[in-house]
């Protein structure tokens, strides 16, 4: 396994990558440190907050690009399942509440 030596954010990390990725790899640190530069442009400092942001850029960046590759009906259905999520834990509590109102009542039977 090849070892190549990236810099992010004015430090060198050994890392290591399949035979072959050594240029994707290269790339990705590039990706990495563009949106570290962009972040201590902000005026943040401190290695792992500035790290920290940069992977939160690059997170909202992939979530955005996600959102514009799924069609119109997948984001439906998607928003659809959630809401189905939300109701069958309401009806869940529900019916909770019933069963303990159910054992009062077969409770209140039997020592009647």
């Amino acid at each position: 396994m090849p070892q190549m030596t990236v810099r992010i954010n004015g430090y060198a990390y050994q890392i290591g990558c399949e035979q072959g990725e050594e240029r994707h790899l290269l790339a990705m640190a590039q990706e990495v440190d563009k949106r570290v530069a962009r972040v201590r442009a902000l005026g943040f400092s401190g290695e792992s907050k500035v790290l920290v942001l940069a992977a939160l850029l690059m997170a909202d960046e992939l979530s955005d690009m996600v959102a514009e590759k799924l069609s119109s009906g997948t984001q439906d259905a998607l928003i659809a399942g959630e809401k189905a999520e939300r109701e069958n834990h309401y009806l869940r509590e529900q019916l909770a509440v019933l069963a303990d109102r159910a054992e009062v009542i077969a409770d209140a039977i039997e020592n009647a």
